[in-house]
């Protein structure tokens, strides 16, 4: 769209020859010589009422019949589809077991609740704020989501500008907006993947890219409380798997961390290692090593999963991870549910 305020309003003039041509006519013939708008497409927003379908899938579609992946077992999985153009991206989540809240890379959120039959209400929306205008993925670029279980806020990583915003419950308003000086020296497409809010009120960040870190571990942050208010914080040093990099957290109930770790690997798959830290393993400075869980990869179902949750189902420890599917044809937007369970064996740490 070219901007009016380009076109400026002027007197009659005369052209070569004696011809007046006065500005009611000359705008149409600028509008006729400049070409139209050739930036970047707005990102689709939101369409209401969310429509959305669900499938389900199996864990090895080669073995119907697998229930266990290493310490993981399978309770269900499931494809979820929407009419909406902005559907997809999702990038984290939050749930009680019961209601979902999915968040997009580009703003966008998707919340619903499913029984592990049929999906219940449902609704879809934009992040009413954030860093630039929302016009493109990058000014969002909104990868990990933290909400507080008893008042409803919400907390959201923004990758690309190494920001932190807080929202009211349902995301509906933004109430700040901080670009962390902890964070000023994470990279721009690698910063905070991973946001767990602590049952004390501090905050745990994760980069998902190394620059800056020591050896090929990524940058870790605990702040002491709320990270989009000034505040002190201490650094530690996450250590992935070898070739793989942490693409979302979350906190069990009795303190251990899980991360994902995400590669890829040509021609277009995306295997994830899932791990585990002990208790009390972050502190100012560490460098932790985390414990392998249990690996998704072929024949294992797989796609390039980006968020993790924990919930409570008695005695069991479930753990519900999504796929970020770029909203690319080639990929998919999964929905697994799984027990984690403990160990045979006393683990031992990655290498």
């Amino acid at each position: 769209m070219w901007p009016l305020s380009g076109i400026h309003a002027c007197q009659a003039t005369r052209l070569p020859g004696g011809t007046r041509v006065r500005p009611l006519l000359s705008v149409p013939i600028v509008l006729l010589l400049v070409p139209g708008w050739s930036g970047e497409k707005r990102l689709d927003l939101p369409r209401l009422p969310a429509r959305l379908w669900v499938r389900p899938v199996s864990l090895d579609a080669q073995d119907p019949a697998r229930r266990r992946v290493s310490r993981l077992t399978w309770l269900g999985g499931w494809q979820l589809s929407g009419s909406d153009p902005a559907f997809g991206g999702y990038s984290a989540i939050a749930t009680d077991g019961r209601r979902f809240t999915l968040l997009g890379d580009g703003g966008n959120w998707l919340r619903f609740s499913f029984d592990g039959r049929r999906i219940g209400s449902a609704a879809s929306g934009a992040l009413p704020g954030g860093p630039g205008t929302g016009w493109d993925k990058r000014d969002r670029d909104s990868e990990s989501l933290a909400i507080d279980p008893a008042s409803g806020a919400a907390w959201v990583g923004f990758e690309y500008h190494n920001m932190i915003g807080r929202f009211t419950p349902g995301l509906a308003k933004i109430t700040a907006l901080r670009r962390v000086p902890e964070m000023r020296r994470w990279p721009r497409n690698g910063g905070a993947e991973s946001l767990v809010r602590l049952p004390d009120g501090r905050f745990l960040a994760l980069a998902e890219a190394k620059k800056g870190a020591r050896g090929k571990g990524r940058q870790g942050l605990v702040f002491a409380g709320d990270p989009t208010r000034p505040g002190p914080s201490f650094a530690f040093t996450y250590l992935p798997p070898t070739g793989y990099e942490p693409s979302d957290a979350t906190l069990l109930p009795d303190g251990r961390l899980i991360v994902l770790n995400r590669a890829f690997r040509l021609p277009y798959s995306f295997p994830v290692i899932v791990t585990e830290i002990p208790a009390g393993a972050v502190r100012p400075g560490a460098i932790v090593r985390p414990t392998e869980v249990a690996r998704l990869e072929a024949p294992i179902i797989s796609d390039n999963y980006e968020g993790v949750a924990a919930t409570r189902e008695g005695s069991d420890t479930i753990l519900w991870i999504v796929s970020d599917d770029n909203q690319s044809r080639l990929q998919r937007t999964l929905l697994l549910k799984f027990r984690l369970d403990p160990p045979s064996t006393k683990a031992r740490a990655l290498k």
